[in-house]
């Protein structure tokens, strides 16, 4: 046992990602070490990283470098999807002493033998081909055990030109049903109220007994509790109209999608190998708010791929700006090794990205502002988070908007009717319809 020993870790990227950041720092705690703040001096530090943008990997560098300002003498693991790609890239770091690939982060301690400062760096790293484990995984975004991110899939089978997630993670695969409810009744009996199914494309979730994601979605319902259950983001082919009726039928499930488009224009969906069209697009977001008039629902688009025309975006920006979306999330193009994208014509200059960047995120302020208008004067469940925060407490509805009344401890990780009556910045303000505790913000 290490006892005494520090761990801070430190994470890059997705949802998912926290997930597992989160079962990293169980081994450590079960080798009796003490998980402590990342800006505090700590004996080892964990960094599991992102590859989706270029930024994602110059942050990586940056904190190495800042954890070994705070103890030049701590051991550096850095795990995660950039350590899968480019594992020599990152050993070249001064201070790294172990790389681990996406396999080896659930395996610290059958692979390391001490964290004893080295000028050498280990690298552990399995190919691609041979990305086939599926390492358990929950986290949660605050102390109070509301929010819980369950890790259900992982890998993805699909073969977009502009992503190297599939290199980094593998083929897609799936938790097995039994092991899958065992684990929910858990978090559950942990006292978490909403848990969000999480996984590099959870819509592609299906498992040895022929089971998929809707299997998963009617299976977890049928617990008893008062809980409820979001999907952190599916593709849009992958969204059934059976999932979405089930939705509409259950306050188990929340009336919140986040769907990725990344484009409007055909001709970039084509070039990005996407697995539908616009037009299917529209048609299945239709469906949804004719089925939920009220349901939230988000998007991630992407500016300045490569054969992006001013066209083609104004193509996107129109085609965006008659959906009845809840937000949107802009992500600026970024060339990345091993994608058949970064070979193409048609590069967009960096200056035109950004302008196209600010131009998607000024319309989803707008559109998220005409959504949060729209339920002004209804009535909304709310699972309240937070504790006293300047005399108010925050939480989040069904649809996903965040919402802020005055504070009553009571509220902390329970659901509460609020009536909503103001939009103020990035709020909704409301009072609690029993006690009626409105509060404005000033």
């Amino acid at each position: 046992m290490n006892m005494n020993k520090t761990v801070a870790l430190h994470t890059l990227g997705c949802k998912l990602n926290f997930s597992e950041t989160s079962a990293i720092a169980d081994q450590f705690i079960k080798n009796g070490f003490s998980v402590i703040d990342f800006d505090k001096k700590a004996d080892v530090y964990v960094f599991n990283t992102c590859t989706v943008t270029e930024n994602a990997e110059k942050e990586c560098r940056q904190i190495v470098r800042r954890a070994l300002r705070i103890n030049p003498d701590a051991y550096v693991i850095v795990t995660g999807c950039y350590a899968q790609l480019r594992p020599e890239e990152i050993s070249a770091i001064d201070g790294v002493n172990a790389v681990l690939g996406s396999n080896e982060k659930f395996k610290v301690f059958e692979i390391l033998n001490d964290f004893n400062k080295t000028d050498v760096s280990c690298v552990f790293v399995s190919p691609t081909e041979n990305l086939n484990g599926f390492g358990k995984a929950v986290s949660s975004e605050n102390v109070n055990r509301t929010r819980a991110f369950f890790k259900v899939q992982d890998g993805c089978d699909y073969k977009c030109s502009f992503c190297t997630i599939p290199l980094a993670r593998g083929k897609s695969r799936s938790m097995e049903m039994d092991e899958l409810v065992k684990e929910f009744k858990k978090i559950i009996n942990d006292g978490y109220k909403e848990v969000i199914l999480t996984g590099v494309n959870v819509g592609d979730y299906k498992n040895n007994s022929g089971n998929n994601l809707l299997s998963v979605l009617k299976n977890l319902i049928k617990i008893d509790g008062d809980f409820r259950i979001r999907i952190s983001s599916i593709e849009p082919n992958l969204l059934s109209d059976e999932i979405i009726c089930l939705t509409a039928e259950t306050e188990k499930l929340c009336k919140h999608f986040h769907i990725p488009l990344q484009s409007g224009s055909n001709e970039i969906l084509k070039r990005m190998q996407r697995r539908y069209t616009s037009e299917d697009y529209k048609n299945l977001i239709t469906k949804i708010k004719n089925l939920m008039p009220q349901a939230g629902i988000g998007i991630d688009v992407i500016v300045g791929f490569p054969g992006e025309t001013d066209e083609l975006f104004e193509e996107t920006f129109n085609f965006l700006s008659n959906l009845p979306f809840s937000y949107l999330h802009v992500f600026t193009y970024s060339e990345r090794p091993f994608t058949k994208a970064i070979s193409m014509s048609g590069k967009v200059p960096i200056e035109v990205r950004k302008k196209r960047n600010n131009s998607l995120r000024t319309l989803s302020d707008i559109k998220k502002n005409s959504f949060y208008n729209s339920l002004l004067g209804t009535t909304q469940r709310v699972l309240f988070e937070s504790d006293n925060n300047n005399g108010i407490i925050k939480g989040f509805t069904s649809n996903y908007v965040r919402v802020a009344c005055k504070f009553n401890r009571d509220f902390i990780n329970t659901f509460q009717e609020i009536h909503l009556t103001e939009v103020k910045d990035d709020l909704v303000l409301g009072e609690a319809v029993e006690t009626n505790n409105y509060f404005a913000i000033k």
